[in-house]
């Protein structure tokens, strides 16, 4: 005898179909709320979850499914902003050409990113602990210290200090020139330059500097 096709699906099926789905929503808030908080944060300094979500167009119960405090939204923000950064300063070709020319192209590629979101810097560097900031920026360090690398096998940085200080040097610069641009101590339009010929003599070896000064 012949089995009846009911039309019911088997126990679970509809869920394992509907999975899938689930997944593209869920990435698709993840997303807006990400956007969202991003804006909120850069308008709005103190913007509030409820605020958030308002934009994101979500509400605070999946908002806070993703994101279950302000400082792991912050941080997530923070990443994906940085990660979308990395592949802007991939455009500064840094292992092409001399390594003072990269470093230069890398510099101002750098300062217009970090200009573009230095109000969401600023908020990190105020609520998240400096260690956590400073893990946030490895990948986007990672090129820096490989830059800096190149450079001292060409002769062009300076091997007298700890490597890991002249990446810090070079991020607290940054750094420095984002927080003075905000109390506008020093100027949008010229911090690049200003970053420039801050880090490069900082950067060369201590006897070239000194040639380049008789020279002068």
């Amino acid at each position: 005898m012949g089995t009846t096709d009911t039309g019911h699906q088997p126990d679970g099926a509809g869920e394992k179909q509907s999975a899938p789905r689930r997944r593209a929503d869920a990435e698709r808030n993840i997303t807006a709320i990400l956007d969202a908080a991003l804006v909120c944060f850069t308008e709005q300094p103190q913007a509030s979850m409820t605020a958030i979500a308002r934009t994101a167009g979500v509400g605070r119960v999946t908002l806070y499914a993703h994101f279950p405090s302000r400082e792991v939204l912050l941080e997530a923000v923070l990443d994906h902003t940085i990660t979308l950064a990395s592949a802007v300063i991939d455009t500064a070709a840094p292992n092409e050409g001399p390594a003072v020319d990269a470093l230069s192209r890398l510099l101002h590629i750098s300062w217009h990113v970090l200009d573009r979101h230095r109000r969401l810097f600023e908020i990190a560097q105020r609520e998240l602990d400096p260690a956590v900031l400073r893990q946030h920026h490895d990948q986007a360090m990672s090129r820096v210290e490989q830059l800096l690398i190149r450079g001292q096998q060409e002769g062009a940085f300076r091997t007298d200090l700890p490597l890991n200080w002249l990446v810090t040097t070079v991020y607290s610069l940054l750094h420095a020139a984002a927080a003075d641009v905000n109390t506008g101590h020093l100027k949008q339009n010229t911090a690049a330059d200003v970053l420039e010929a801050t880090l490069l003599p900082a950067l060369r070896p201590p006897q070239a500097t000194v040639r380049r000064r008789r020279r002068g």
